[in-house]
């Protein structure tokens, strides 16, 4: 699983599809440009929905709070065929302490 810095982050955010898997009362506050889809919901969904749900041809971060739910979040994409996704390191926090 792959882990990208809220640097790196800041410099690709326009080119890349961005997924807060926090739960939907936790995204009040939120990443710009970021859709929500709870870790939850991608275990349960991915199955039925696939690409409909996390497209497989683009670049892919994951974040959550401190980056525990994203990287669990990544491996299980990743072991579901996803090769383009990344979790952000030090998820939503690191974003307020930037």
């Amino acid at each position: 699983m792959q882990e990208i810095d809220i640097n790196e982050l800041k410099k690709v955010i326009n080119n890349i599809i961005l997924i807060d898997v926090r739960e939907a009362d936790e995204f009040s506050n939120h990443i710009p440009k970021a859709i929500n889809k709870s870790l939850g919901a991608i275990i349960r969904d991915i199955g039925k929905l696939g690409e409909a749900l996390i497209p497989k041809n683009k670049e892919v971060v994951l974040y959550c709070g401190s980056g525990t739910r994203s990287s669990i979040a990544a491996k299980f994409l990743e072991e579901k065929g996803w090769n383009n996704i990344k979790s952000l390191k030090g998820g939503f926090i690191a974003w307020i302490n930037s």
